[in-house]
């Protein structure tokens, strides 16, 4: 399977029932344990990235690209501390569902702002990019290409997160691999946390904090680079 076929099953998979069943991971409706598990880690992923900006004091300042924004778990958030967000994500349904969530809060403010948009496409600059469980998307080589084109948009700093791979969770996922189901409805790609750093450092970046979320179900490697 290439990349443009990974791409179109991904964005049919958020636009229908994917679109459903994350809706509600990402929401506080009622869900089973491992929607409930992967709910707590995603959020324990998010919380670590609103420390991390909280704590550098300048948050009203600066601008944020949320690449693959969901139905804007961070994004809104972030809006809320005053930070200007551009939201984007290749889903229309997400993106449909993080500018109600957003006119619940803000009513008709432009902040944050949502744009159905592939990550490839993105363009402009940003002080901050950040890129959260999105590269499980992606296989190594088109990482690598995501990769330096996010840190092409960012003037001072990317955050991503990533399923780290890992002799235990290789195996995991190879036993996951003989159980098809509905709910498996993408490809899940493991990434080596040294080539993220190497792909990182290669488009002038240097690994400033990093934090791990792992809990039942859910694995999750977060690293923040800032320009060198």
């Amino acid at each position: 399977m290439n990349a443009a076929d990974d791409k179109t099953i991904v964005k049919d998979y958020f636009n229908s029932t994917g679109f459903d069943r994350w809706k509600r991971i990402y929401g506080d409706g009622e869900v089973n344990k491992v929607q409930l598990d992967i709910r707590n880690g995603h959020q324990q992923t998010v919380d670590k990235v609103i420390n991390w900006l909280k704590a550098d004091g300048n948050l009203a300042e600066i601008s944020v690209c949320d690449a693959g924004c969901g139905v804007g778990s961070l994004s809104i958030p972030l809006a809320e501390t005053g930070a200007k967000v551009f939201a984007s994500d290749i889903s229309e349904a997400m993106v449909g569902e993080g500018k109600e969530r957003a006119l619940k809060i803000f009513g008709n403010n432009d902040n944050p702002t949502f744009a159905v948009q592939d990550l490839e496409g993105l363009s402009g600059k940003y002080h901050t990019v950040i890129c959260l469980d999105v590269l499980i998307h992606y296989p190594q080589d088109k990482a690598a290409e995501m990769i330096s084109h996010l840190c092409s948009l960012s003037e001072s700093r990317i955050i991503l997160s990533f399923a780290p791979k890992t002799c235990a969770l290789s195996l995991l996922k190879k036993i996951g691999s003989f159980f098809p189901g509905a709910s498996k409805a993408t490809r899940a790609y493991l990434h080596k946390e040294a080539d993220i750093v190497k792909y990182l450092q290669n488009n002038g970046f240097s690994i400033a904090r990093d934090e791990m979320t792992k809990t039942r179900f859910y694995f999750s490697r977060l690293l923040e680079a800032t320009r060198k």
